[in-house]
């Protein structure tokens, strides 16, 4: 069996949709977040502290955990949670590019495989008002760095290089590839 260890509307839209057949089970315990790491280590450990858990519980089946950040200038931008906080994200983000970092651990038979994507996004420029109007639709604060690409936000995303799905919170071709090795999926 397959189990979800991430409580992500969006992560479970992809899973679904790439045909998955898999449980959610979320280990309710609080993220540590990790200090002094690159954005690709911190989403791998974040990825792999959610996961790990879950598997603990259930040794015998494949656990998938993950976590998406946005790096921007030095700074690792999660979720904002406040209005004020997604202002000040979108405010330092308009007109620039970011790097959006996902982590994934697969968990099975005892193993950890945990890997990470990047992919470079660019936002188009943003006035004052069209910031407060987005962040007024209440999309911006439970996604990382305050936009999601497959909502409204999208039309201010002006580029994506990279892996579409990993903006969204979950590389799919990397995971399906996670799967085969784990012995989860048969081509």
């Amino acid at each position: 069996m397959i189990i979800l260890a991430s409580s992500s509307p969006r992560r479970r839209e992809l899973m679904s949709m790439i045909g998955l057949n898999y449980i959610i089970e979320t280990s309710g315990e609080e993220e540590v977040q990790p200090h002094g790491l690159p954005p690709a280590e911190f989403v791998k450990t974040l990825a792999l502290q959610k996961a790990q858990p879950v598997a603990d519980k259930y040794p015998n089946d494949c656990v998938i955990g993950a976590d998406t950040i946005v790096y921007l200038e030095g700074d690792i931008l999660g979720k904002p949670h406040t209005p004020e906080v997604a202002k000040t994200y979108l405010s330092r983000m308009q007109g620039k590019t970011h790097i959006v970092f996902t982590g994934v651990a697969v968990v099975k038979d005892g193993r950890a495989d945990v890997r990470h994507c990047e992919t470079t996004v660019t936002f188009a420029p943003m006035t004052e008002r069209e910031i407060e109007a987005y962040v007024a639709t209440g999309e911006p604060l439970d996604k990382a760095g305050a936009y999601g690409v497959q909502g409204p936000g999208g039309i201010f995303v002006d580029r994506v290089e990279g892996n579409y799905f990993n903006v969204i919170g979950l590389p799919l071709p990397m995971l399906y590839k996670m799967l085969v090795d784990a012995g989860e999926v048969v081509i």
